[in-house]
């Protein structure tokens, strides 16, 4: 996931209030790291209205729709963190890893997260992540 996951794309202690704010926070990111195009993230609000993106652990990853795959200028995750918590669908979402994919890139980072959130410990120590040093130490270094 190293080079899919740059520093700059991890965002620390954003607050939204309400889960469509959280993914277009997470869409914003991707936009300013020149990942996607700006309706790339109408595409991801548009994901989250057919199925939710929440896979367990306090972990949601809002992503775009197969239709979008041409607004993605390179694949990239986003890393965004709401310490007061987001309710997503009536679970608690404290951190969102946002994926822009424009192949099948993503299969290999939503298996690479399941590994970490299979290990409590590991989930635990994304959510109280307080730097972007120890996002990419889990995400990135202990993972790849």
């Amino acid at each position: 996931m190293g080079d899919l996951l740059a520093r700059d794309a991890i965002r620390l202690g954003e607050r939204a209030g309400s889960r469509e704010e959280a993914i277009r926070r997470c869409g914003e990111v991707l936009v300013e790291i020149g990942a996607v195009a700006p309706s790339y993230v109408d595409a991801m609000l548009e994901r989250e209205q057919s199925i939710s993106t929440y896979i367990g652990e306090g972990v949601a990853i809002p992503h775009g729709t197969l239709n979008s795959k041409e607004t993605v200028v390179r694949d990239a995750l986003a890393v965004v963190s709401f310490p007061d918590g987001v309710d997503w669908g009536g679970e608690d979402v404290r951190v969102c890893v946002a994926i822009a994919a424009a192949g099948d890139g993503h299969v290999d980072i939503l298996a690479a997260l399941a590994e970490i959130l299979m290990e409590p410990d590991d989930a635990a120590r994304l959510r109280a992540a307080a730097s972007a040093d120890e996002v990419l130490d889990l995400l990135v270094l202990e993972k790849s």
